[in-house]
Formats: C-alpha cells, sequence, structure tokens
C-alpha cells in the first residue's frame, strides 16, 4: 500500500512538473506573440492563476495568427499570374483619383488593404432583412452563369431553406453555384441541408480554418464575411446572416435592426476578389468567373453610379491590424461628426483614446449599441466604459427597439461604411471581415438619415447607468472588463 502511494505520488509530482514547465513555455510563446499588451497580460495571469484551465484554453482559443492563408494566396496568384495581371488590366481604368477631404480618408485605407477605390459605382441601402434578401433572391433569380454566396451563419429554418431551394434549382438550370460558410457559426447546420445542395451540384465548403497541423486545434478564428455575388454584376455586403432572426422573428429579441448594401459597378470584381480568396482556402481551386466590369445601367439607382467604393478586407492573416487601422483612421480624420453603429463596444484603449480625443476636438461623436444583449460578457463590459467616454464628450445610446447588430459608420459629409466589422478586438484581430467604404455625399446622407431615425429609438446612457446599479453587477462589470482583451 505504501509503494502504491509512493508511485502515485511520485508520477504526480513529474505530470505536476512538466505541466508546470509546459505553463511555463505558454507564457513565453503569449508574451513572444501577443498582438497587444492588455491581451498578454491577461492570458498570463490567467495561466499563472489556473495553469490546467488556462494552458489548453489558450493553445485553443489565444492565438492571434492565422497560419498558411498568405501563403496559399501566394501560391494561387503565382501559379495563375496572368490571370490576376489581366483582373488589374480591367479594373485600373476605373480607379479613383483620390483628391482633398476624400485623399485624407482614402489614402491610408488604399495602402493598408493594397486596393484601390473604384469609381462609378452604384450604392444601394439595404435597410432590413426583407429589404435585403429580396433583393439577394432577385438577383440569384436573374444569375446566368454563377452565384457566390459567403455567410457567417446559416440556418436550417424558414429563410435559409428559401435559399437552398432558389440555388438548388438555378444549381439544376446549369448555374454554377459556390458557397461558403463558416464551420463554427454554422455549427448548427444540419447535414440534410448541405448534402441536398451537393446533390444539386452546389459546390458547398465550410471554411475550414483549422485546416493544417499548426491550426488544427484553433477554434477561435471565424469567418465572419457575408458576401453574394452574382454574374460579377451585382454584389451584395453587410451584417445580416441567412435565418429568420435577421427577418425579426427571433423569439428572444423580436425585431432586429440590420443593414445590408447593394453594389453595382467596378466595386463587385473587388468584392469576388475577398470572396475567391476565402473559396480557394477552403477548397483549393479557383472557379471561372466573369472579370468584366459592369457599370450602373443609366445612373439614376442608388447613389447615381456616382460612389467611389473600396471593398476592405480585414482578417487575422496582416501584418498590420486592419480592423483596428480602419477605425481609427475614420476617429483621427473626423472633423465634424462622427458616428458608429455596432453590436458590441469592446475595444482596446487606443479606439477608446481615439473618441475621446474626437470629441474633446468638438467632433459629435456617437457610438450607438443594443439595449438587450446576446453575448453577456461583452454587454457587461461595455458598461466600464460609459464613465470615461462621458466625461470627454462621448455620447452613447442604447437601442431599444429590438437587437442592434448593423455595422456602420458615417463620418462628416462623405464618408460611410457598411461590412460586418463589428467594434470589438475579435472583428479587429481574430475574424475575417469586410466592409464596404464608401466616397459620397449623397450616400453619406442616405446613412446619416437612416442612424438618426434608428437615435430616436435609443435612449441615451452614462456613467450613471453603471454606478447607480447594484454593487453585484459593478464587480460582474469589471470582472468581464478584465476579460476584453481576449474577447
Amino acid at each position: 500500500m505504501v509503494d502504491e502511494f509512493s508511485e502515485t505520488a511520485f508520477f504526480g509530482t513529474i505530470l505536476f512538473l512538466a505541466w508546470e514547465v509546459l505553463a511555463l513555455g505558454t507564457i513565453v510563446n503569449i508574451v513572444m506573440k501577443s498582438r497587444s499588451a492588455p491581451g498578454a497580460w491577461g492570458w498570463s495571469m490567467a495561466v499563472l492563476a489556473l495553469p490546467f484551465l488556462a494552458v489548453p484554453l489558450y493553445w485553443i482559443l489565444g492565438r492571434q495568427r492565422f497560419k498558411g492563408y498568405v501563403e496559399r494566396l501566394r501560391e494561387a496568384r503565382k501559379s495563375n499570374e496572368h490571370s490576376f495581371l489581366s483582373v488589374t488590366r480591367t479594373l485600373r481604368p476605373h480607379f479613383a483619383i483620390l483628391e482633398g477631404e476624400e485623399k485624407r480618408y482614402g489614402g491610408v485605407l488604399e495602402k493598408l488593404s493594397e486596393r484601390r477605390f473604384t469609381r462609378g459605382n452604384e450604392v444601394c441601402l439595404l435597410i432590413d432583412g426583407e429589404q435585403t434578401f429580396d433583393a439577394i433572391f432577385a438577383a440569384i433569380e436573374e444569375a446566368r452563369n454563377y452565384v457566390l454566396i459567403q455567410f457567417f451563419i446559416v440556418k436550417d429554418d424558414e429563410l435559409g431553406n428559401r435559399l437552398r431551394e432558389l440555388v438548388v434549382r438555378k444549381a439544376r438550370e446549369g448555374v454554377r453555384i459556390y458557397f461558403i460558410y463558416d464551420e463554427i457559426g454554422s455549427h448548427r447546420l444540419s447535414r440534410r441541408y448541405l448534402r441536398s445542395l451537393r446533390e444539386a451540384g452546389v459546390r458547398a465548403h465550410d471554411f475550414h480554418s483549422t485546416q493544417g497541423p499548426s491550426n488544427r486545434f484553433q477554434i477561435n478564428f471565424r469567418n465572419h464575411r457575408k458576401i453574394v455575388v452574382v454574374d460579377g454584376r451585382v454584389g451584395f455586403v453587410g451584417g445580416h446572416n441567412v435565418g429568420d432572426d435577421y427577418l425579426g422573428k427571433s423569439k428572444r429579441f423580436g425585431a432586429w435592426r440590420d443593414t445590408h448594401v447593394q453594389l453595382i459597378g467596378p466595386s463587385v470584381l473587388s468584392l469576388q476578389m475577398v470572396f475567391l480568396a476565402d473559396y480557394y482556402w477552403a477548397a483549393r481551386e479557383i472557379p471561372p468567373l466573369e472579370w468584366l466590369v459592369v457599370t450602373p445601367a443609366d445612373g439614376s439607382g442608388c447613389g447615381g453610379g456616382s460612389s467611389s467604393v473600396l471593398t476592405l478586407p480585414t482578417g487575422p492573416v496582416e501584418e498590420v491590424e486592419g480592423g483596428t487601422m480602419f477605425f481609427l483612421n475614420a476617429i483621427n480624420r473626423s472633423r465634424r461628426r462622427i458616428w458608429i453603429a455596432s453590436p458590441y463596444f469592446v475595444t482596446d484603449e487606443s479606439i477608446r483614446a481615439a473618441l475621446q480625443m474626437a470629441a474633446l476636438r468638438g467632433v459629435d461623436v456617437r457610438i450607438m449599441i443594443p439595449d438587450a444583449p446576446d453575448k453577456y460578457i461583452p454587454w457587461l463590459a461595455t458598461f466600464a466604459y460609459l464613465a470615461d467616454m462621458e466625461a470627454a464628450g462621448v455620447r452613447l445610446f442604447r437601442y431599444e427597439a429590438g437587437f442592434l447588430h448593423q455595422k456602420v459608420l458615417v463620418v462628416d459629409e462623405n464618408l460611410s461604411s457598411v461590412g460586418t466589422m463589428n467594434l470589438d478586438n475579435r472583428s479587429m484581430r481574430l475574424n475575417f471581415e469586410v466592409t464596404a467604404v464608401v466616397l459620397c455625399e449623397d450616400f453619406a446622407r442616405q446613412v446619416a438619415a437612416m442612424l438618426e431615425m434608428d437615435f430616436t429609438k435609443c435612449r441615451e446612457v452614462g456613467g450613471e447607468d453603471y454606478t447607480d446599479r447594484p454593487w453585484w453587477f459593478r464587480l460582474a462589470v469589471r470582472l468581464a472588463r478584465l476579460a476584453s482583451p481576449v474577447l
């Protein structure tokens, strides 16, 4: 009995020491590879305090650089160099020449993304789920050659089945359908749903973020993009996923506030390139697509065909954090106003300081966030920033007429954006995102008018919304804030 106890204690000690060595190595990895000091501190403290829990969590959730994606794209471009050069030559006559205010706003984004604004685009604002999916389904009905579809969440419900039935029918008519979904966001999507797509000839793939030996256990990255392109002539991007919730049928939230845009013009080809990169990662093939610029028919549609647009992809493959730079550029360049609508407001110190500085120099800074939470920890963390924001003059509004999910921004009178990027650390560091950045006074007026209507359905909040709460709520807020660097 004593010998058995000694042997168990010996192996227990060896296991404990081995785990401590692993924890020390994990901390070294955190310090060397973390992209932010708060994130490094947060993970390091967690590993020191709870090594048996935090070490495996870090190796599953903690990495902030997605490996292999850029290398795969380089391979694709090298083997298809002629095709890529041809696309560039097609787009070159449509590149916008930015001057004055436009150059102030857009020049940084062009350098950041290594893409160009294109001129002569029609941009149509789609304010809710009905408008969005009516427009998407109508465009797919008109498809003659191919349809590109990419969503973070696809649900096997009424809306999801309407999409499935439509694309299955079009596929049987000979239209090529390329379909990407995020395996984590769409984890409840049934095998029956996917089987029916594939049996009809739809090329359906999950993004497969865990492919490759170094990514096998890494489930923290998400492909959060929502893209539809039809025949290279019309494109859609924005906040909606595929599900009845996005039509306002959520049992929990009821009304759902979201925004999409429809694009016609050279920007559609740029959006198509974003999809193509993700599709190549998922399927290891480059589908044959159309690369001819389709201009707005008569310039009389939404935006009058006069908008300059940049489709801005960001993600955890960049040397520079594109999402963070996008928001910092917009905030720092603002002179009169910057209004942002986002379902989350959990950012690092640089974004919060930029917002405060903008307000202190006289900019009308407004942040619109939901009143009701869909994720409690990010919702709680937001309360920790209310007093500091209010002290600097930043105004925060909580949307009360349902759940706010739109990702929209307007700066001054000329710059606006609609896309998939939230005002949180996950969108800036861990998610693949895409945003349509629009330089057009007419479209900016439309976005501002839409947000002004949304503000009438909000209540303005300040520091008292935190300080007047019970002590246990304030403690929960502070604990949530500690987790904010890794949310």
